[in-house]
């Protein structure tokens, strides 16, 4: 399904309407990493079933609320819940929020993820800085017509993450006695989970983590030119001899062990990075 710029344009008037916050900072948060939300003063929380043409998650452990507030003294607008291509999505729909947070004057975007990882020197709740991608989606979120008034038609992914904050966050994870992880994240449809063979596959291509998400917001993020920076929680292990049987819930309770970091990470690089 094709989103016309009207509609983008409709839902960031909507949401200017409902709050006197202007974001300069967006964030979207993954499985299981909702309580970043306690790190943010909050002024508004609207629902995603409350906003005119917008999606709604549908996956359990997202909540699908949209919270303006302040991290510090940085206003930023938070997505307690992302929306993903597997739920049926196109890949417009998936990446619309981005479009809106663009329109609503957001200056930089911060995304996180839960992701199996791939890199025998991990081990779970480990967290991962993602300094680059490989995207294996058989649909691309730029396809169709181009969007001229946001961005290139062929737009350049030789920084799909911001090397300033990548040095920011090495910088921060020093200081704080973080032990964060860096790597690369493929991008996959699911929701089945990988098989060993394609796990390995994943590994031999260069991939450190896998998941289903992340991969079209930053494409989106950057044919706006808006700098992007991404951590990914490790929930589970897809190195031979490690490869198990998951469920939603232990991927859930493995981001969670791993949120304290994550909030402390995320809250300071907002506050370092914030104009």
């Amino acid at each position: 399904m094709h989103v016309p710029i009207t509609q983008i344009q409709e839902i960031s008037q909507f949401l200017q309407s409902k709050t006197a916050v202007r974001p300069e900072t967006g964030i979207i948060l993954g499985t299981g990493l909702h309580s970043l939300v306690d790190e943010v003063t909050i002024a508004d929380v609207i629902d995603y079933k409350d906003i005119p043409h917008f999606p709604v998650s549908t996956v359990e452990f997202h909540k699908g609320k949209l919270i303006f507030g302040h991290i510090g003294q940085v206003p930023v607008v938070v997505m307690q819940g992302r929306f993903h291509f597997y739920e049926g999505y196109s890949m417009q729909q998936v990446t619309l929020p981005v479009r809106v947070m663009k329109l609503l004057g957001i200056k930089r975007l911060f995304v996180s993820n839960a992701s199996g990882g791939l890199n025998p020197d991990f081990q779970n709740s480990d967290m991962m800085m993602v300094t680059d991608h490989i995207n294996l989606f058989t649909e691309n979120p730029l396809r169709g017509k181009n969007l001229d008034t946001l961005g290139d038609r062929f737009p350049d992914m030789s920084e799909a993450y911001d090397r300033g904050m990548l040095k920011l966050a090495r910088q921060i994870a020093k200081e704080e006695g973080i032990d964060l992880k860096e790597g690369v994240y493929a991008g996959v449809e699911g929701p089945n989970l990988e098989t060993p063979a394609e796990y390995k596959y994943l590994r031999i291509i260069g991939a450190d983590a896998v998941g289903m998400s992340t991969v079209p917001e930053v494409i989106v993020a950057r044919h706006m030119e808006i700098p992007v920076f991404a951590l990914s929680i490790i929930t589970d292990m897809g190195v031979p001899g490690l490869i198990k049987k998951v469920n939603l819930q232990e991927i859930v309770d493995a981001a969670q062990k791993a949120e304290p970091l994550l909030k402390k990470m995320v809250s300071r690089m907002v506050e370092s990075t914030g104009d």
